[in-house]
C-alpha cells in the first residue's frame, strides 16, 4: 500500500523513482563468458532490451558511444566489445520498435559539428514522437581526435567552453522554427512563415547562419544529458542539462552529489525539479539475501578474468606485466609514469603514482592479489538482494535525496534487465513509487519536464 494511504489518513506526496536502461558497451561490466551473453551489435539484441525497458515503463533507453576502439600495448584491447555501432542511428531503428520509451544517444561535442547534430536529433525526435534525448560528451585525447579531419584536442576548459557554444547553438537551429507570424499566400490559400529555419550563429567556436532544414521537434527541444562530475562539469549540468548521468553509488556520496547540484540551480533561475540526477547502478537478485550475495561475488570474479585483472593494473603502472600471477602479490617494480601502455581510456588519467601507491597499502593491508585488488577497486554491484530488498534499496536511495533514479546497467546483454522488471519494478509499483503506466507521449512527461 502506498504510503500515507491508510483510511483516514491525510495523503502525503511520495516522491517517484526515475529508471533508465543502459546498453553496456565498452566496459568490464558485461559478463562475456556467460551462456546467456549475446551480441553486442546484433539488432536483435537492441530491441530485446529496449522492449524489455518499456515493459517496466522505463523513462528511457541509453546508448554510449565510442570514436575509436581502445588499445593495449600497441594493440586493439581484446576484452573490448569488438564494433561500436552508431547511437543516432540505432535509436532510429528503435524508434520504429517501441512506442513510449524514450531514447537517448551519447553525442560528442568536440568532433562534431552543432548543425549536423541538431538536425539527427530533431529527426529522432520527430521520428519517436517526442522520445529523443542527447548525452552531450567531450573528447579529452589526441589519440580519439586522430580519426578525425582537425585531429588533436582540447585542452579541458576549452572543452567545456565548446560544449557550451555547441549546445547553445544546437538550442537556435532547434528553435529557429518556433518564431515568425503566418502569412497567407493568396495563390495557394496556405498559411506560411518565411523566417522559418532561419539562422545566424556568431561565436568563438562557431560561425554558421543559414536555414535549419529540420521542423521543431515536438518536445521543443530534446532532453539533454550530462555525466561531467568535475566542479565545471556540475556547473554546466546546473545550467543546461535536464538529467545528469552521475557516478556516485552509495548513500553518503549520492546525498552529497545530490545536495551539491540541486543547489547550484537557483543562480540558472531553475528549481530543484527540474534536474534529475540519475547515477549508474547494477544490481544481483537472489532467492534469498545470502543467495544474492554469492551470486554478486560469481559475478564479479566473471566480470574481472585472470587477463582483464593484468590488463587493467598495466593501465596504471603503464608497463607490460604479463610476467606476474594475477593470482599472485602486486608487482614489486614501480611504475612507469611515461606515456604508459593503455590508449582511450580516461580512468588511467590522473597521479597514477597516488593510484600506485594506495592500492600497495590496501593490499599489503588486507593481503589481496592482483586480480582481489583489481575487484575491489572498481567497485561491486550497487543493489544485492532478494527482490523485495532491492526494491526497498532503491526506494531508500530516492526517498532520502541520494538519487531521483538510476540508469540500470545490466551484466548481461541483452536479457540482463529481464528479472529486475519481472521481480523488482511490480514491488515498487506497490509501494507507489513508480509509475503503472506511461502518462504521456514524450520523454518530457516521463521526467516530468515542462516543454521549452
Amino acid at each position: 500500500m502506498p504510503r500515507g494511504s491508510e483510511k483516514g489518513a491525510v495523503p502525503v506526496p511520495v516522491k517517484q523513482i526515475h529508471l533508465a536502461a543502459h546498453f553496456p558497451g565498452v566496459n568490464n561490466t558485461t559478463v562475456w563468458s556467460d551462456p546467456g551473453s549475446g551480441s553486442q551489435i546484433d539488432f536483435g539484441s537492441f530491441v530485446h532490451l529496449a522492449r524489455t525497458a518499456e515493459r517496466g515503463k522505463f523513462d528511457f533507453f541509453f546508448l554510449a558511444e565510442g570514436l575509436r576502439l581502445r588499445e593495449m600495448k600497441g594493440r586493439i584491447h581484446d576484452l573490448d566489445v569488438a564494433g561500436r555501432p552508431e547511437s543516432l542511428t540505432v535509436l532510429s531503428a528503435l524508434s520504429g520498435v517501441t512506442a513510449r520509451l524514450g531514447l537517448a544517444a551519447t553525442v560528442n561535442s568536440t568532433f562534431n559539428e552543432p548543425y549536423e547534430v541538431a538536425r539527427r536529433l530533431a529527426t529522432l525526435d520527430h521520428l519517436s514522437g517526442g522520445r529523443a534525448a542527447w548525452n552531450v560528451v567531450t573528447s579529452w585525447d589526441a589519440f580519439t581526435g586522430e580519426n578525425f579531419r582537425r585531429g588533436g584536442y582540447l585542452a579541458e576548459a576549452d572543452r567545456y567552453n565548446r560544449a557550451r557554444e555547441f549546445l547553445g547553438t544546437a538550442r537556435e537551429l532547434w528553435d529557429s522554427w518556433s518564431g515568425g507570424d503566418l502569412v497567407a499566400d493568396p495563390a495557394s490559400g496556405t498559411f506560411a512563415r518565411p523566417d522559418a529555419g532561419a539562422f545566424a550563429h556568431r561565436g568563438p567556436q562557431f560561425d554558421i547562419a543559414g536555414r535549419f532544414n529540420a521542423p521543431r521537434p515536438p518536445q521543443g527541444r530534446p532532453v539533454i544529458i550530462q555525466a561531467g562530475d568535475s566542479a565545471e562539469g556540475r556547473e554546466f549540468a546546473a545550467a543546461e542539462a535536464d538529467v545528469i548521468f552521475s557516478r556516485h553509488g552509495t548513500l553518503e556520496d549520492g546525498r552529497a552529489f545530490y545536495k551539491d547540484v540541486k543547489s547550484r540551480l537557483a543562480k540558472y533561475g531553475r528549481r530543484p525539479d527540474e534536474l534529475k540526477i540519475m547515477p549508474s547502478v547494477t544490481y544481483v537478485l537472489g532467492d534469498t539475501e545470502e543467495d544474492a550475495a554469492e551470486r554478486a561475488a560469481d559475478i564479479r570474479r566473471a566480470q574481472v578474468t585472470p587477463q582483464g585483472a593484468l590488463a587493467y593494473l598495466e593501465g596504471f603502472w603503464g608497463r607490460d606485466l604479463s610476467g606476474y600471477d594475477p593470482d599472485g602479490p602486486l608487482p614489486d617494480v614501480e611504475p612507469d609514469l611515461g606515456e604508459g601502455v593503455s590508449k582511450g581510456r580516461a580512468q588511467f588519467r590522473g597521479d597514477r603514482s597516488e593510484t600506485v601507491r594506495r592500492w600497495r597499502a590496501l593490499a599489503a593491508e588486507r593481503g589481496l592479489t592482483i586480480r582481489e585488488l583489481v575487484i575491489e577497486a572498481t567497485g561491486r554491484q550497487t543493489f544485492v538482494g532478494t527482490p523485495r530488498s532491492v526494491a526497498d534499496q532503491i526506494d531508500e536511495f530516492v526517498r532520502t535525496d541520494a538519487a531521483d533514479g538510476f540508469v540500470l546497467v545490466p551484466h548481461l546483454t541483452p536479457t540482463g534487465l529481464d528479472d529486475l522488471v519481472e521481480h523488482v519494478v511490480p514491488l515498487l509499483q506497490e509501494k507507489g513509487v513508480f509509475r503503472a503506466d506511461y502518462t504521456g507521449p514524450t520523454l518530457r512527461d516521463h521526467l516530468g519536464l515542462e516543454a521549452p
